[in-house]
C-alpha cells in the first residue's frame, strides 16, 4: 500500500496530490491494519485509488479525514477523482476532478 506524493497544477492552481493506493493482491480481512499516514501537506488534495473492498475505502476515509489534506477524494477510472469530503473552499463535495494516478 504504496503512498505517492506528487505536485500538480490543476484547474489553474498547484497544490500537492497524495495518491493513496489501496490494492489488495490477496485476500485480507477487516482487522488488517492500514499503513501509517505519510507527511501530508496542510490543504492538500489527497485521492484514493485502486481495487479494495468497500469496507477498506471507508477505514481509509476515517484515518484521512483527520489529517491535514484539504480534502479527500476516491478515484473513479470512468469519472476521475470525486471529492467525498472537504475542509477547503477549493473544492466541494461531489466534485469530479480531472486527475491520473501515478
Amino acid at each position: 500500500m504504496p503512498w505517492v506524493r506528487a505536485l500538480k497544477d490543476l484547474q489553474n492552481s498547484i497544490f500537492d496530490i497524495v495518491f493513496y493506493s489501496i490494492g489488495v493482491e490477496s485476500p485480507i480481512t477487516p482487522d488488517h491494519p492500514l499503513p501509517p499516514l505519510p507527511p501530508i501537506p496542510r490543504g492538500a488534495l489527497v485521492v484514493v485509488e485502486g481495487r479494495a473492498p468497500l469496507w477498506l475505502y471507508g477505514r481509509a476515509l476515517h484515518q484521512l479525514h483527520g489529517s491535514p489534506a484539504g480534502a479527500i477524494a476516491f478515484y473513479d477510472p470512468r469519472l476521475g477523482a470525486v471529492v467525498v469530503a472537504s475542509h477547503s473552499p477549493a473544492w466541494t463535495e461531489g466534485q469530479v476532478l480531472e486527475v491520473t494516478p501515478p
